[in-house]
């Protein structure tokens, strides 16, 4: 069983978090799967960037704000 570390944007609404998690590789047929941790910590942070808590969001990784492009 090995480790390794993924970094997963969250796109909710004109915010994207940059958060990281730990892909979890193995011999079964569930293999890759991420930690019920993870899967919870993911979850937290797309619900903050949904009621725009970018205080609390940003303790879990990186949040950007998203403007449009005037073309």
């Amino acid at each position: 069983m090995s480790n390794r570390k993924h970094t997963k944007f969250l796109h909710e609404g004109k915010y994207v978090a940059e958060v990281e998690i730990e892909i979890v590789d193995n011999e079964n047929y569930w293999s890759p799967y991420i930690s019920l941790d993870d899967a919870f910590k993911l979850d937290t942070v797309r619900e903050l960037l949904r009621n725009e808590n970018i205080e609390e969001a940003k303790k879990y990784g990186k949040v950007y704000l998203l403007k449009p492009v005037a073309a």
